[in-house]
This record gives C-alpha cells, sequence and structure tokens, in this order.
C-alpha cells in the first residue's frame, strides 16, 4: 500500500478531519506543524496486515475516573485522558495499540503481570515505584480534600487551622466515620495519615461506583465525611442527584495544593521502553490544551489560580 505524502500536511479531507481528536483539529497544521498531523493520520489510514502482527501490543488501562476518564452518563469519553490518549496511541504508531476498562483492582494486578500494560492515570509513590514505571508528569490535578454536607459543617469546626483541616487530628480523634475509596492512592501523605488511622473511623467501599456509593451514604446520614478529588466528588454528585451547593469542600492540611499525574506501566524492560517513547511524545504535545482540558472542570474561582499554576510548573520541569 502506498501512503499519501504531504509536505504541507493539508491535504487532509474534512471527512478524515472530522474523525480526528479535537485538539489535532485545532492544532494541525497551524499551530503544531507538520508533526501532529503526520500523527494523526496514522490513526486514520490502514496498516498493512504484516506490519500489525509483528508490533508488540501495548495495553492501556482506563478506569471510571472523572474527570480523566469518563465511561458513562452525559459527559462520557469527554475526560482529561480520553481527549489525551488517541494523541499518544497516534504518536507511537510501532505498537498494536489496545484499550482495555478495568476497575482499580484488577488494573493494579494487571501491572503486576509481565504482559505490556500502561495505565493511563497514577498517583506515583515510593512503594508503587518499586514495581511501576512511572513517565514524567502527565497532567497537575488538585489535592484531595473532605467533602462535607452544608448542613454538617460544624463537626469539622474544631479541626480546621486556616481554612484547611488537620485530618491527624480528626482521625485521632475517633469522632467521625470518614468514607474512602478502598484500594485507592491518596498521595503520599494521605496514605500515611489513613495507615496511622484507627480502623474503625474509615468506611472504605470497594464496589466500581465507589464514590457515587459513598455519596448516597453521605446523603442518608451513614457517614458525614467523605475523601476525594473536588471535581469528581462534585461531577458525581450531579450524576447523583445532590445539588453542588448541598456540599462543601475544605483543603486539608500538609497536603500542598496540588498532585501530579503519571502514566504508569509494567515495570520490564518492554515496560521501560515504553515509557521512554511515551515520554518522548508527552513533550511534542499542546500543553496549554491539557491545562485546559483539566481547568473546565473546576468551578470558577479555582480555574484561573490552576492554569497560572499548572503553566509555571510544567515550564519549570521543562527547564534543562
Amino acid at each position: 500500500m502506498t501512503r499519501r505524502r504531504s509536505h504541507s500536511c493539508a491535504k487532509t479531507e474534512p471527512s478524515e478531519l472530522r474523525r480526528l481528536p479535537a485538539w489535532v483539529i485545532r492544532y494541525c497544521p497551524l499551530r503544531a506543524g507538520c508533526v501532529l498531523c503526520v500523527l494523526a493520520t496514522l490513526l486514520i489510514e490502514p496498516v498493512p496486515s504484516a506490519l500489525a502482527q509483528s508490533r508488540e501490543t501495548l495495553i492501556w488501562l482506563k478506569r471510571d475516573l472523572p474527570p480523566l476518564t469518563i465511561f458513562d452518563g452525559p459527559k462520557k469519553g469527554q475526560g482529561v485522558i480520553d481527549q489525551l490518549l488517541p494523541l499518544l496511541i497516534a504518536g507511537m504508531p510501532q505498537y498494536q495499540h489496545s484499550v482495555m476498562r478495568v476497575n482499580r483492582a484488577r488494573g493494579l494486578q494487571m501491572l503486576h503481570e509481565p504482559s505490556l500494560v500502561c495505565d493511563t492515570a497514577l498517583n506515583w509513590s515510593k512503594e508503587r515505584e518499586q514495581w511501576i514505571a512511572f513517565s514524567i508528569p502527565v497532567f497537575r490535578a488538585m489535592s484531595n480534600g473532605l467533602a462535607v454536607r452544608r448542613v454538617d459543617q460544624k463537626v469539622l469546626a474544631p479541626f480546621i487551622k486556616d481554612g484547611e483541616v488537620d485530618l491527624a487530628e480528626l482521625l485521632a480523634s475517633g469522632n467521625e466515620k470518614l468514607g474512602i475509596i478502598a484500594e485507592r492512592n491518596y498521595g503520599e501523605y494521605l496514605d500515611g495519615l489513613l495507615k496511622q488511622a484507627p480502623a474503625d473511623v474509615l468506611t472504605p467501599h470497594y464496589g466500581n461506583d465507589a464514590l457515587g456509593s459513598l455519596l448516597q451514604m453521605q446523603r442518608l446520614g451513614r457517614l458525614r465525611l467523605l475523601l476525594g478529588y473536588r471535581p469528581e466528588i462534585r461531577y458525581q454528585a450531579s450524576l447523583q442527584g445532590i445539588a453542588e451547593d448541598e456540599l462543601q469542600f475544605y483543603p486539608i492540611r500538609g497536603t500542598g495544593k496540588y498532585l501530579s499525574g503519571y502514566i504508569g506501566c509494567t515495570d520490564t524492560p518492554k515496560g521501560r521502553q515504553a515509557i521512554a517513547e511515551i515520554n518522548q511524545v508527552l513533550r511534542t504535545l499542546p500543553r496549554e490544551r491539557l491545562d485546559e482540558a483539566y481547568a473546565a472542570w473546576l468551578d470558577p474561582q479555582s480555574r484561573s489560580e490552576y492554569l497560572k499554576d499548572t503553566k509555571a510548573f510544567f515550564d519549570n520541569l521543562a527547564q534543562p
């Protein structure tokens, strides 16, 4: 098969453009030049069967994690990673790509197996680094915090210092149940606090719709405090019919304002090679579009500050 060739990449047909990700349409060819345009055409042009059979299969794991990946609802497929993954796949034509939906437990299990597997959205930790190969930071996320119904705000009053909740003191008091998603990594600082907490103050949920179930438990008064990412809680609350003004969100003292999100692959020679190639593609992609995709999920007050802070973070990261 002979591929079409164009030095300007200007001959992409309108019908083909409609099948490309929105980022490619916006940035090809005016902003990102010919590179993204060429990468994008790899998504729509067939690959010779002999070549496809000889390529290594890379399995991408996706978990239902709004606003990063969204499996159902009115914004299905519109998450930040949902938009990023087609560009990563387009930039790595040396692989045969497969996208698999998994829950948290299955995803972590597969990263222990020898197959070439990459999770699209992970938190880094020293413990995980012993068995997962991590990419460079992919995105910045607002740190986890506590969600409480406005009618129950008074229970947090003794533990609020300078507008932040002292979670260590709250957990040590043993007075309130804290809803958490079982087996989730909340970042090293929070994971350390949760490991030290009395077992009877934690209410872990293992279901596939764990956060939705926890929100309903909170609504029914079975627990008053919920740990999680604010954009995810806001989105899941809307699906549960919970009005945004019913909930109040508090940052947690000692966590820092943001967490970095990473891609993680199996820690094997093939997995580490895939990470090196993923990093190469990440450095070529339009950074501001990814930042704006996440910022769109924030409340208006947080949005501009997030865009400013995350730009400074990645600008500094890019310095030699």
